[in-house]
């Protein structure tokens, strides 16, 4: 985590010098701006991380190995093809829970199928896509994009399941 922290960390300071250097307060208007972001956020990344923890620390290590470890298979990766689908909210929510699950043995497999159909199926989003795109843009999508975690799961556990 250090890596990324750092990228972040210098692409913020150039950016807020970038700001500065123009001269017309926009670096002030930009930490304003990610203030406000992180006030409406932070409650719900909060409960995230403790939902993450709790997973980590109530469910045991052994049924985690059997339903969704490395060793759970096909079984592990439908099962967080499911979950992946049906978790509400967005990355604040889902990128927790993954990296709880992974903390607590999850298959690699298992969590690329979760955030494969996290990211394409997310079931909580399908009421306002049908509402803006109507039912057939809705069901091509999701009729084209169907096999997409499951099959990428399988790919993960195949080629990377000795890499963690």
């Amino acid at each position: 985590m250090l890596a990324p922290t750092l990228v972040m960390a210098l692409v913020a300071v150039v950016l807020l010098l970038i700001g500065y250097s123009a001269g017309q307060g926009q670096h002030l208007s930009g930490l304003k701006s990610g203030l406000r972001m992180t006030i409406s956020i932070l409650p719900l990344l909060l409960c995230a991380f403790v939902v993450a923890g709790m997973v980590q620390v109530l469910v045991p290590h052994e049924l985690l190995a059997r339903w969704i470890g490395a060793e759970s298979g096909l079984r592990g990766i439908l099962l967080g093809t499911l979950a992946g689908g049906f978790c509400p909210g967005g990355p604040y929510v889902s990128l927790p829970l993954v990296a709880g699950l992974a903390q607590s043995g999850a298959g690699v497999g298992t969590l690329v199928a979760f955030l494969t159909s996290w990211s394409l199926w997310a079931v909580a989003r399908l009421p306002m896509e049908v509402a803006l795109l109507g039912w057939r843009i809705t069901f091509i999508r999701l009729a084209t994009t169907f096999f997409f975690p499951p099959v990428a799961g399988l790919l993960a556990h195949v080629f990377f399941s000795g890499s963690r």
